[in-house]
């Protein structure tokens, strides 16, 4: 009973024993290098594309974003239909795993990937499927085949892998698909794909066409740096974007990201070419890492992957000592995304400091 005398309300207990999703920290005075976020502010067309949208305030957005789904749908040379717009791939995600997994059935992917990815399936009553990452942090997509049971419903395949910063080659990505019935539904998961310099990495726009059950998702959050809008897509066969429509919440992505993220195609060279400086950065990043004598699968995301172990805790606080705050997971390792260019030398002073501690007060080194 609860302090006012009524019985506590039902719910679910699958919903309720899950851990909520917790937003990336900022640290007072020093980077937020916790989200991924992009670290460059919105170009001024952008802008002013977005702020068009406050004269309409007054008026719900077109549920379909007709004009920014066109758009798209030429880019990928596919009919309107097959594309979806949603607010962030995520709720993409989570529309797609309500429409394919039901109750008792299964849901697989790779784990550690996107933290999100356990929230989804027991949302529909269906059953995560973790399989273990590599060795080297990266899908163990064998693995995640011969998981393949009569109750699979869905598999999630994210190249480049958050939070590890890995990729799914061509070839493995091929020799997987030849593993997976026809009838099950593949989503592959590229929020990250703009940051990828890895000439064998996967891409959705050529694949997507050779496979009747895959979906590709995408979103204007992380490169084109609209991650305060939520606007993300989906391209796939006719009847599953139909099904994932049918699973969405009505008029969820709003006029101002509908302008922001047509306007930002308009600018895309610009906005490749801060991607193309923040890879840069994470080379440096991961190559100086590296000379410290971290073991850090070499990053294709705007992050890389310290692999601390049991000592995630510790390591994430020196870090956060020194102005940088990262996203820590223990006890795998802590993700640290790639931010302003004046972070970088704080960053690699911190990691130094991680080496030189633990090595001091551990008998093991975690790092290496």
């Amino acid at each position: 009973m609860s302090v006012s005398g009524t019985p506590p309300v039902k719910l679910r207990p699958e919903i309720v024993a899950l851990p909520p999703y917790r937003q990336g920290k900022a640290v007072e005075g020093g980077f937020k290098l916790s989200s991924n976020e992009n670290p460059f502010p919105p170009l001024p067309g952008v802008l002013a594309a977005a702020n068009q949208a406050a004269e309409t305030l007054h008026r719900y957005p077109n549920g379909f974003a007709p004009e920014l789904s066109a758009r798209l749908a030429a880019r990928w040379g596919v009919e309107l239909e097959q594309v979806i717009i949603g607010a962030g791939s995520v709720a993409l995600l989570a529309q797609l795993v309500i429409a394919a997994a039901g109750a008792g059935e299964e849901v697989i992917y790779s784990w550690r990937s996107f933290e999100a990815y356990p929230l989804l399936p027991p949302m529909s009553g269906a059953v995560s499927i973790q399989v273990p990452n590599r060795a080297d942090h990266g899908h163990d997509l064998p693995a995640m085949a011969a998981a393949i049971t009569d109750r699979t419903r869905l598999i999630i395949v994210c190249t480049p892998n958050n939070p590890t910063s890995t990729i799914v080659t061509k070839q493995e990505f091929a020799d997987f698909m030849a593993l997976v019935p026809n009838d099950l539904l593949v989503v592959l998961d590229e929020a990250y794909t703009e940051f990828v310099t890895d000439p064998e990495a996967v891409k959705g726009t050529d694949v997507l066409s050779e496979y009747p059950n895959l979906v590709v998702l995408r979103t204007f959050s992380k490169a084109y740096g609209l991650a305060g809008l939520r606007v993300g897509y989906g391209v796939g066969p006719v009847n599953v974007i139909d099904a994932a429509r049918s699973a969405s919440i009505p008029l969820s992505v709003t006029a101002h990201a509908q302008l922001a993220a047509l306007a930002s195609l308009d600018v895309e060279d610009e906005l490749l070419e801060r991607v193309g400086h923040i890879a840069r950065l994470r080379t440096h990043i991961w190559q100086g890492l590296t000379a410290q004598g971290w073991s850090v699968p070499e990053p294709q995301g705007n992050f890389v992957w310290l692999t601390t172990g049991d000592y995630t805790n510790e390591a994430a606080a020196i870090l956060a000592k020194n102005g940088i705050m990262a996203r820590p997971f223990h006890p795998d390792g802590i993700r640290v995304s790639i931010g302003e260019s004046e972070s970088v030398d704080k960053l690699l002073a911190s990691t130094e400091e991680i080496v030189h501690n633990l090595s001091k007060t551990h008998t093991a080194e975690p790092i290496r």
